[in-house]
């Protein structure tokens, strides 16, 4: 597959991955016959996504055949660092 087969949208608080591909082939053998190949492939997941996820952040990255979707938290749900409290 390909980058541009893949389709990732956010809609109401639902993440959906999908894609879809189709391949058509055909061969003739001096007049006598004809053969036509078709093969079909397609796939769609869906994720409710929490409300920790800033979804105007969202970002998706293909490489080597790997599709990789960056899912970043709301700057208030981060934990906080360990803050130390001095003794007075």
């Amino acid at each position: 597959m390909t980058k541009n087969d893949f389709k990732i949208e956010v809609n109401q608080g639902i993440l959906k991955i999908s894609s879809e591909k189709r391949e058509e082939t055909e061969s003739k053998e001096n007049d006598k016959y004809s053969r036509k190949e078709f093969s079909y492939q397609a796939f769609c997941r869906s994720f409710t996504l929490s409300m920790t996820v800033d979804s105007d952040k969202i970002a998706a990255k293909y490489e080597n055949g790997i599709l990789t979707v960056a899912l970043p938290k709301i700057e208030e749900a981060k934990p906080k660092p360990v803050r130390m409290i001095d003794i007075k």
